[in-house]
């Protein structure tokens, strides 16, 4: 996989597909210069009287529930609405999904527009499932591993794609597993890098993947990009910097060369 891997990166630079986020204000930088780093073009608009024209002339849309409000939360339904009427892909992001009531509420109104992809960690997946999670507000005490039985169970019940991230990132449609092993367990301090993660998969899924493989094939780009950045940090903060290096230098042969998928 890792030579088509290289190949759908290159054709989402090719293409600089227009992604439309609606995001929380905690992930809106990082997310937006992760997009235009490795070569796509985010639009971070979340008004109610605007998402369904946004979502109508992007390429694919992003949907995060990170920072919820109640017009945030009928901006998002009226965009995953819009997304499915015409059959646009997007993506859901089930931030802290299981933390609170408003939250799950939240993600259950969403997911009956039945996202293309699903990006959770393990905690996040689980709750989305209904299985117990232990997770601790927007963070993951659970291991990947432990929620892919959870994640196929997703895939099947809302025919989506499940991209579950952790220790092992594993992607799949109900059926089939991909597993990526590779990243740094320090960007887990690095606030937003799963959203920002997630923002990659919405690019990829313009790249003419069929959404299970351009789901791999983001999750592998941002942890070989991370494995770059890290060769060159001494902490949280320089590697911040040196991600957004990584993903703008990051190339075809890069990825053939260190992406690690089982």
């Amino acid at each position: 996989m890792n030579k088509q891997c290289g190949e759908a990166l290159e054709a989402m630079r090719k293409k600089t597909p227009l992604c439309h986020c609606i995001t929380n204000f905690v992930s809106m930088d990082i997310m937006a210069n992760t997009l235009l780093a490795i070569g796509a073009s985010p639009i971070m608009a979340h008004e109610v009287d605007e998402v369904e024209d946004m979502v109508t002339i992007c390429g694919s849309t992003l949907i995060n529930i990170g920072t919820l409000s109640k017009r945030w939360i009928e901006a998002m339904i009226k965009a995953a609405k819009k997304a499915h009427e015409l059959g646009k892909c997007w993506v859901l992001d089930p931030v802290g999904a299981g933390a609170t009531p408003l939250r799950m509420e939240t993600c259950k109104e969403l997911l009956k527009y039945h996202p293309t992809v699903i990006r959770g960690n393990a905690s996040e997946i689980l709750a989305l499932a209904g299985t117990v999670s232990s997770g601790r507000g927007v963070d993951s005490t659970d291991s990947s591993q432990a929620a892919l039985n959870a994640g196929k169970a997703l895939a099947k019940e809302y025919e989506c794609v499940v991209g579950i991230t952790g220790e092992v990132d594993y992607v799949t449609d109900g059926e089939r597993v991909i597993e990526v092993h590779n990243g740094v367990e320090m960007c887990t301090l690095i606030t937003a890098a799963g959203c920002s993660l997630t923002s990659i998969i919405c690019a990829f899924l313009v790249s003419g993947e069929a959404p299970m493989e351009a789901t791999a094939y983001a999750l592998a780009c941002f942890a070989v990009a991370s494995e770059m950045a890290r060769e060159k940090a001494k902490g949280p903060g320089s590697l911040r910097m040196e991600l957004m290096d990584a993903l703008y230098l990051m190339t075809k042969e890069d990825i053939e060369k260190r992406a690690n998928f089982q």
